[in-house]
């Protein structure tokens, strides 16, 4: 298969995410709280590995090892686009199963699908490089895409939308991540350097998506014993990034 192939297997296989909304109404609060956070470590360990152990290092490779200074520049123009877009857009990850403000149910909708378009550029750019490569990025977005949605999904129940709509509404803006797919492909034909540019602007997303929303979640845990397993959990997605780096690295 081509990278057309993949991206849209790949991206349409996590707009499915949406859907694990579902969950939470067959679960206590309590119990969707407590899963959240072990799933909220493994995320922020699987994108800060991927953003230090993939994106960097192979965006690093693509460009023929001279000067790395634009790279870098990418890194932290996708750091403060999030940034801004948290700041200025009331752009939230939430995590939790309730929540107390409704306005940001119709915030996370709007942000939610520039986010998904976002994610299915970086997909389609990585893919674009090799498989194995495409592979691992999505892998990365699909973890953190999984509390986010179920979060997600939460705050539009809370903001005044019933079950059923806050599911179709949570996957239509889920499913632009396709849409973002395929006009990273498009681009492809017409503008040459974008999966390079793409990769480490995407490291410099995966990086504040990790440290500015995921961690400081973990790290509110009070309890000694449960903050050292989320610690572990978080090791975890970092040691799953390496494995298969290694794993993906030809033999000699």
């Amino acid at each position: 298969m081509g990278p057309l192939a993949w991206t849209l297997g790949a991206t349409f296989a996590i707009s499915l995410t949406a859907w694990t909304g579902v969950l939470t109404l067959f679960l206590q609060d309590e119990l969707v709280d407590r899963l959240l956070l072990g799933l909220v470590a493994l995320a922020a360990g699987s994108l800060i590995g991927g953003a230090f152990i993939h994106l960097l290092p192979r965006a690093i490779a693509e460009s023929g090892g001279g000067d790395t200074l634009p790279l870098f520049l990418w890194l932290l123009a996708g750091f403060c686009l999030f940034y801004v877009l948290e700041q200025f857009l009331n752009w939230h990850h939430h995590h939790a199963a309730t929540h107390e403000r409704e306005p940001v149910s119709y915030l996370v909708l709007v942000s939610d699908t520039l986010h998904n378009f976002i994610d299915g550029l970086v997909i389609a750019a990585a893919f674009l490089v090799d498989v194995s490569f495409g592979v691992t990025t999505s892998l990365a977005i699909a973890l953190h895409e999984v509390p986010q949605e179920i979060g997600d999904f939460g705050v539009l129940v809370y903001g005044g939308f019933d079950r059923r709509q806050a599911l179709v509404l949570n996957y239509l803006t889920q499913a632009t991540v396709v849409l973002g797919g395929v006009v990273g492909i498009a681009l492809d034909q017409y503008v040459t350097g974008v999966p390079v540019a793409l990769l480490p602007f995407a490291a410099g997303n995966f990086v504040y998506i990790a440290s500015s929303d995921l961690i400081p979640e973990i790290k509110g845990e009070a309890d000694l014993q449960r903050s050292l397993l989320y610690f572990a959990v978080f090791l975890a997605g970092i040691v799953l990034m390496l494995g298969i780096r290694l794993l993906g690295r030809p033999p000699g």
